[in-house]
Formats: C-alpha cells, structure tokens, sequence
C-alpha cells in the first residue's frame, strides 16, 4: 500500500489459519502436532514403487537422514509424507534421498486455496510488474526461494502473478514484495490466504478527524488484531480473530460506531486484481503512444523530410555547432530515452545487481549503444569536421515496439483471464438475510453483502435471483437452474433439506436458506481457484524454455561482440571493400550497427510467451466448457493418453440403482418377502440398500420416489409397516447380515452365502445367471439357512456412454472397463457400451495395480471414476479425470474435473490437450523462426552476397513481432469448438 498508510497494532497476528485440509495421508495430522511447532511437513510423489518392499526401500532411505522425524511411504497413492526438522534438513536432500534410492521424487506444491495450512504457512499473491520473458521468472522464482520463511514460490509470466507460501513469522509480504523489487520488478500485494483478514472499501473519509475516528473505532472493537488504512486509495485491511467476532461484525461494528457516517464496500480480491491489469493495460498504452507520438518525428525527418525542399531545408538550417534537425533529434529521443524508458534502466540495473540478466538488460544495452554512438558521432563532427551517421531513431523505434509487445500482452492477459472474470460474475453482490430475535423467530429481513455471508445465516432467495451461497433449503420449494455448475439446461426441483449451489439461479417459487459453505469452501470459490492454480501451473514442455531462456541473454551478447569484431577486423584488415560502407561511415560504426541488431532482435520474451500463453488460455477454455484443468503438466500429459479406464458405476453408469425383479423361491408372499428385505435393508446407507427400499415402498404404497435429501432409514423409521432387526451388520463387499423378527437373515451375494454354509439351489442359480447376463446385479435373500428370494437390481447405461467409447476408439485412445462387479454383469456392461478390455472383480486398491500394469509399457493412461474408492487410481494414473458429480476427495486426486458429470467432457479434455499442444508447437515455431532466420541477417550473413541488412529498428520491430505473434497464435485457441460426436464417429445424418 501506499507509504501514508496508518498502521496501528493491536495485538501480535497469529501465523495459524483456521482451515483444515483435505489430504488422502491425513491420519498423521494429529500426531505431528505432537512433535511441536518446530517441525515440518511435506507431501512427496514418489513414481517407480510397483509394491511393498519399494516404499519400504524409500521409507529406509528417508529415515535414514539425520533431521527426518518420522517418514510413511503410500504405495497406492504414490506418496510419501515426511515430518522433519527444517534446521537439519533441507526439501532437495529428501527428494536425493529418494531419488538415489532409485526413485522418481516431486514435492507436492502447498494448497493454494484460501486458507492457511496447519503449520502457519501463509499463501499470498502478488503482482509482479516488469517480466519480459522466462529468464525473468527464473530470476524472481531464484530470489523468492532464497528469502528465509518462504516455503514455496511460484511465479507466472502469462498472469503477471506469483503465489508465495511463507511463514508469516518469519517474513513479511512487505518484505517479499521488497525483495521483487530489488530483483529490478514491479511488485504489489494481492490477497493472501488468512481466512481472519478482510479487505474494505471506506467511503466518508473526508479529512484527518474522520481518519481519527475510524481508528478508534477499529482499536475498541474487540477482536480486531491488526489493521491499515490507506488513504490514498481509501482502502481498509482488518485483520482480526474469527473466533471472536466475523466480517460482518467488523462492518456493522464501524458503520455502527461512526452512526451511519462510514460506508464500508467489502472488495472483492479477484475484482481487484481485474481492475489492476485495467490499469496495467492502460499504463502500457499511454506509454506506448507517448513513445510513438516522439518517435515518429524523428522517422519522418529521415525518411519524408529529404523528399521535401522547404522542410529539408529547415532541417540543415545551421544552429550552433549542429543541424536544426540533428538537434530536434537528439532532444526527443533523449526524452523517449531516458523518461519513458526509464523502467528499461531500473529494472536493468536492479538485475544486473542480483547477477541475473533478462530483458531488459538487452534492451537497456541496445537501446543505449545506438543513442551513445549518435551522440559521440555528433561531438566528433563538431570536433572534427568528419560528419557521420546518426542512429538515433534506433533508440526510439526500439522502445516503441517494445512497449508495443507489453500492451499486447497485457490486452492477452486479460482475455485469457475471462474465464475467471466470469466465474465471478456469476456470483451475486447482494443477499437477503432473514434477522432473528433471540427465541429463533424471524423478526425481519436485512439486505448484505454476499461477501458477508456467514455459516448457519438463513437467507432468502426470491424467484428469478440468484442463490448466494452453498446452503439447504430450510423452507420453500421451486425449481433451480444448475446449468452454470452441472452444464444440465433442465430445472431441478428443490424442497426442504435439498442442497443448493452459490451462483445457480432459482426460477420459480421462494426459498429460505441455510448457509453451509462460505467463502472460499463455496462450490464456484473451489472452481474458481482450480482454474486460477492451472493458470499459475507450467507445463514441463517449458522447463525446456525456461532453461534456454536462462543462457540466452549471455550467449546474446556475446555474439553480438563477436559479430562486432568480426566485421571490424574483417574491414581493417581489408576483408571487404569500403564501398560497403555507408555514406561519411567507417569500419567501427558498419560493425557496430550490425551488433546492435544482434542484441535487439534476440530477446526472448517470446520464448517464455510460448507456453504459458497457451496454457492459460486452454484452462480458460476448459472451465467454460466444463472440463476444469489443474495445471499445465496435466494438459500435456492428456494429450499422449493412449488408454482410459472407466470405473462402471457412477461412471459408465448413471449411478442410480433400481430393482427391476423380485422372485420368491418360497411359498412367502411376494409382499411378505419385500417387507422383509426392507426391513433388513433399512438400516444400510448402501446404494443398492435405497434402491430395495424404494422398490418396497412403491409396491406396499405406490409412492413415488422422494426428490428430497432424507435418507430412507429416516422416512422408513416413522412408517410403521418394517419389522423389527438387531444384530445388524455390513460385511464389505458380501452384503449384510442381521435377525428379523428373531429369524437370522443374510442378503448378499453368492459369496456371502457360500461362506455361511448356504447351498444355492440349480434354479435360483440360474436365475442369478440370466441376471447377470443381461447386465443385472443379483442379490440373494436367505432366512434360517434357506435361500427364500433373490433380486435383480440395475444400474442403467448414461446415455453417452457408448458413442463415447466409439469415439475414443475413433481417436485412437482403447477404452478399458475396471470394476468390482462380477465377471458376467461387468462383461455384459462392456459389451453394451462397445468396451473390449474388462477387468472385473478387482477391489480399489487393484485398480491402481491394473493401471500400473499398462504403464509399465510406457503408455500414458488415464483413469475416469467419481467415487472415494477411485481415489488411489485417480492418483495412480498419469492423467485422473474425475466427474464432477463424485466425492471430493475423487476431485482432489484427479488433475481434470468433469463439472458436468457427462462422459462427453473425456473428449473434450483429450481434444483441447492436443490443439493446445499443438498450438504450443507453433507458438516455438514462431519464437524461434524469428531468432533462428533474423539473427543471422541481422549479424550480416547475407550482406556479401545480396547487400541485405536488417537496421536496428527494424531488427525491434520483428522482435516485437515474435512476441505479439506468439500471443495471437495462443488467443487463436478461444475459437475452440469442442468435437461433435458425429464428426468423429463420421456419421452423416440425412
């Protein structure tokens, strides 16, 4: 903030957050607040390990450094969690340990969502102004792990932003945000990850007395830590215990305490970061027609001015020891020189200083090589008599098109930020909260922020508005379009206890809501924070660019001085004839000038453009089309999958079991004989559990299915029609058992009977066979040892599966089935939806091991599933895809969501992988044609033979060119079109 900031300190701000996070490792969490605040935690992928004795090898290896407290190796989830001391043991050496074990080892990157860790680490966001190319990022990403208390960093050209885990006891975002500068950036504080700070807009603040006032309401409310008003800008940052008091406490507290004066705007982060690249964009461009205003009089005197007598007369007009024209020239390319390219000279220095060299050292040193030359060939003229050639419109032209390429880029950035502008724009501004007296009576309505929003607040969505928070429905019925999160365009009904997403918009009747999830635990918070992470993530494709940026400013140079030299010394040792010469030129000033276009038409910065453009706009891409992308590794990963595993239900299938037979093998009543499965059935939460109940109800009833949330033990428990059970148990992967009105009953599978010493008669077993046969799951009924009924339950085909799987054949990707289902059901599934490789009868974690099982060839496989035990697989695969419909902890394993839970979105993602890479593909071709054909022009390689040189302000222009070719061919991908079935299947319909 701006140096006339207030900043007044209540109390000491703690560095812990109060989120917790969702790890599949999670059960040491407890046992590492045990070992005390001094040690660390980290999460590292570990790939080779194919069984036991591998990660007991890894595990060896890590405790075997001296430092390492304790270290668990997962084999099925492929990592390993380390607890450590950090005075003793760096990161790198645990990553060695394992690597020289025989390993592959990655850190895993922190969470970045908006909240803190357990260990006090704090994720901030910054703006880094000033990055041209990948050697600069390298350059700030070095720094920034340098910093002592700073745990991670991660810096992204395309965005302008670095995301940065410290320990805020140990370093300040002051002093991060410092040390960019240093570096030679550009640097401001975003948001960071503290659930307990809020960021306001102050409106009424109109002179000292009023600044005073605030702050003494601010230091008596309690539970207010921290806090800084800046009045520049008017914005407030409170920092404050959430344990004693929320953000909506902190605004009414102010406007309250001021009697109505304050008007407190609560700002919204991302909004803030959108109106900073505004304005970016806008210094660029004032910049850059400053520049272009200078510039082009100094073109026009060259080139026009001769071709008109009257001017060109006044240019020669003698003034002094010079030209009227030479000084006009000199004075408004000094002012381009060193006003409006100022920041080429500090942000070089300040690199220059920290032993990195980037961008703006080239252009600092091409820029200033042509204006000394112009300015000493001036002197010496005056001095001698010997009038040569000026080059000061090189300087101007130079800077011109550099700043050119910024405002192109920065215009990028914000088109290929859109998707999450978007996001955010879905959100609504405002909401109803309903205000209660102490006795829970509703007393009256209240219109907030939606930013104010609080867990358990009870608000009211009216028809045609928005719904502002994840909640359930407390009171009212109506139905709600989920298209914005589902992508399903039909309305859904919702009814007490039914559950509601911020941002989808309710139609019909009037709600009342309870807030559940606020902030960002909301649904759109979550997406919106993927595809903010994808943005900052790098695909490996550009650690090859990063590191031919990182040598490319030295070897630059250094050809520039050899191509200065070698045409010099060629020239005094009379290599070439003077006739090459320029007009009143010499042998330095020819050499010099093919040197300086060397140095200016290799800039790299589209090098580093080249990938992190194309992600960026991919991952906004996807987000509008439904496929959330995690990062740029997952995209290029995506596009070599050669195999897809499906999981079957709730995957291939729609996940909602129905009872389609019920047969009586006994003289029971067929009434008899449901009651009493639903009475064993009541007390299980299992799918197929609700679905017999269902089907028992609607037999004894005729009910329709319930479109609420209760679950069917609940409903079931006030009927009056199930009988009564104890013993009840589930036995995982069999069935259940339990006593029926004294009488034992057990309801599973074969399995289940078999081991309980239950024969099978011929005919219920080929009535389970025919089930199966037809895609059905079968599920015996027994009571006192005697098969009494079976039932055939199905789970019917989504309606895409099929075509799906055609297609992915079509794009040459084989589609294979995994589910533990039984060998018939699983292959008459298969053969359903066209699916040629099945594996059945495997238990999750062998899921993993069937995945692994076609890596081992080198294949990249990726694995679609929804539910908690697809979770390891999801993890195992080089490329997880989890739908959108599943269990969290399925979304956190996978690096690609399918928001609309439709198989469609597999093709999609594996599509937009491969234009996207494709895409990349070009975007090196135009990087580096330009370096690859223009650097040897420029050096002279073809001036023998056909006299062609390319000026120093041409050589800016095409290096400017390279980059605003490498954005454009990354903004081409916003016309993706994701694949209709029926051009890839080829299927003309008349």
């Amino acid at each position: 903030m701006a140096p006339s900031m207030r900043d007044v300190q209540l109390t000491e701000v703690a560095g812990d957050g109060a989120g917790e996070e969702v790890r599949l490792l999670d059960s040491y969490d407890e046992e590492e607040e045990k070992l005390g605040e001094n040690l660390r935690r980290i999460q590292v992928r570990v790939t080779g390990m194919t069984c036991a004795a591998c990660s007991n090898s890894v595990e060896g290896a890590l405790m075997s450094i001296n430092g390492v407290v304790k270290a668990t190796v997962a084999l099925l989830q492929n990592k390993a969690d380390v607890i450590f001391d950090p005075s003793l043991v760096k990161d790198d050496e645990i990553t060695n340990a394992i690597e020289d074990a025989g390993f592959e080892a990655e850190l895993l990157s922190e969470p970045t969502a908006s909240r803190t860790n357990p260990h006090g680490t704090v994720v901030g966001q910054f703006i880094i102004g000033g990055m041209t190319c990948a050697a600069c990022v390298n350059s700030v990403e070095g720094i920034l792990k340098q910093l002592p208390g700073v745990r991670k960093a991660v810096v992204a050209l395309a965005t302008s932003l670095g995301e940065v885990g410290y320990d805020p006891s140990i370093i300040s975002k002051d002093d991060i945000a410092n040390a960019i500068e240093d570096a030679g950036f550009e640097s401001s504080f975003v948001q960071s990850s503290e659930q307990d700070k809020i960021v306001l807009g102050v409106v009424g603040i109109s002179g000292e007395m009023d600044a005073q006032l605030l702050e003494g309401i601010l230091s008596k409310l309690h539970g207010v830590k921290h806090f800084l008003f800046d009045r520049v800008s008017s914005e407030l940052e409170v920092v404050f215990d959430p344990e004693v008091l929320g953000s909506r406490s902190v605004v009414d507290g102010v406007e309250g305490g001021s009697s109505g004066k304050f008007k407190l705007l609560v700002k919204n982060p991302y909004t803030r970061m959108a109106s900073r690249d505004l304005e970016e964009s806008s210094k660029m461009f004032r910049l850059f027609t400053a520049s272009l205003s200078l510039s082009v009089p100094v073109i026009l005197m060259r080139v026009v001015c001769p071709q008109i007598p009257l001017l060109y007369a006044l240019l020669i007009w003698q003034c002094g020891p010079f030209q009227m024209g030479d000084w006009l020239k000199w004075a408004l390319v000094t002012v381009v020189q060193f006003g409006i390219g100022k920041r080429f000279y500090v942000a070089a220095g300040r690199a220059l200083r920290n032993g990195s060299t980037n961008m703006d050292v080239l252009v600092a040193l091409g820029t200033t090589a042509s204006y000394v030359y112009s300015v000493c060939a001036l002197l010496y003229g005056a001095i001698s008599g010997f009038w040569s050639p000026t080059y000061f419109e090189t300087s101007a032209m130079l800077i011109t098109f550099v700043l050119l390429g910024k405002y192109l880029e920065t215009l990028a950035k914000g088109k290929t930020s859109g998707a999450i502008k978007k996001l955010v724009e879905l959100a609504p501004a405002t909401a109803i909260l309903l205000v209660k007296d102490k006795g829970g009576k509703v007393v009256g309505e209240r219109e907030i922020d939606a930013l104010l929003i609080q867990a358990g607040d009870i608000l009211k969505v009216l028809p045609g508005t928005k719904v502002p928070v994840d909640g359930v429905v407390v009171w009212g019925s109506s139905h709600v379009n989920e298209s914005m999160v589902t992508g399903e365009s039909a309305p859904v009904l919702k009814e007490i206890n039914s559950v509601v997403i911020g941002g989808t918009i309710n139609l019909h009747g009037s709600l009342h809501i309870q807030a559940t999830k606020v902030g960002s635990n909301t649904v759109l918070s979550q997406i919106i924070s993927l595809v903010e992470t994808a943005q900052m993530s790098k695909a490996p494709i550009q650690k090859f660019a990063d590191y031919i940026a990182s040598i490319f400013v030295p070897v630059v140079i250094t050809m520039s001085l050899l191509t200065f030299f070698g045409w010099y010394v060629a020239g005094v040792l009379g290599g070439y004839p003077e006739e090459w010469l320029p007009e009143n030129g010499n042998y330095f000033v020819f050499s010099l000038m093919f040197a300086i276009s060397v140095v200016v038409i290799a800039c790299p910065c589209a090098l580093g453009l080249a990938t992190p453009t194309a992600v960026m706009v991919a991952t906004g891409v996807g987000a509008n089309n439904g496929v959330l992308i995690k990062g740029g590794d997952a995209l290029e990963m995506a596009q070599k999958i050669r195999y897809v595993i499906f999981d079957k239900t709730g995957t291939l299938t729609q996940g909602k079991a129905k009872v389609t037979t019920a047969k009586v093998f006994t003289e029971m009543d067929r009434g008899e004989f449901l009651t009493l499965v639903a009475s064993a059935e009541a007390s299980s939460e299992h799918p197929l559990a609700k679905a017999i109940m269902e089907y028992a109800r609607h037999f004894h009833f005729f009910d329709e299915p319930s479109d609420t949330d209760q679950s069917y033990s609940e409903q079931a428990k006030f009927s009056g029609w199930l009988q009564d059970v104890s013993d009840f148990s589930v036995l995982p992967g069999k069935g259940i058992q339990c006593s029926v009105d004294g009488k034992w009953v057990l309801i599973g599978n074969r399995k289940l009977l078999t081991e309980n010493g239950i024969a099978i008669p011929s005919n219920v077993e080929n009535f389970v066979v025919e089930l199966e046969e037809s895609a059905k799951t079968g599920i015996l009924v027994a009571r006192d040892n005697v098969v009494i009924g079976a039932l055939g339950i199905a789970d019917p085909l989504k309606r895409e599966a099929a075509v799906v799987v055609e297609g992915l054949i079509k794009m040459g990707v084989q589609p294979i089935m995994v589910t533990g289902d039984n060998w018939r059901t699983a292959r008459a599934v298969a053969k359903e939806v066209g699916i040629q490789d099945v594996r059945a009868e495997v238990l999750p974690a062998g899921k993993a091991e069937v995945i692994r099982s076609f890596q081992k060839g080198g294949s990249v496989v990726a694995m679609v599933g929804d539910g908690i035990n697809d979770s390891p697989a999801l993890a195992a695969a080089d490329v997880g895809m989890a739908i959108g419909a599943g269990t969290d902890i399925a979304i956190e394993a996978a690096e690609y969501v399918l928001m609309r839970s439709n198989l469609e979105d597999v093709i999609t993602a594996i599509d937009l992988s491969r234009k996207t890479f494709a895409r990349i593909r070009w975007n090196y071709i135009f990087a580096m044609a330009y370096n690859v054909i223009a650097i040897p022009v420029a050096a002279g390689a073809l001036f023998p033979l056909l006299r062609l040189e390319l000026p120093p302000w041409v050589a800016g222009a095409c290096m400017a060119m390279s980059s605003v070719s490498v954005v454009c061919s990354s903004l081409y991908l916003k016309r993706y079109k994701k694949p209709r079935l029926t051009t890839i299947l080829e299927i003309t319909i008349e």
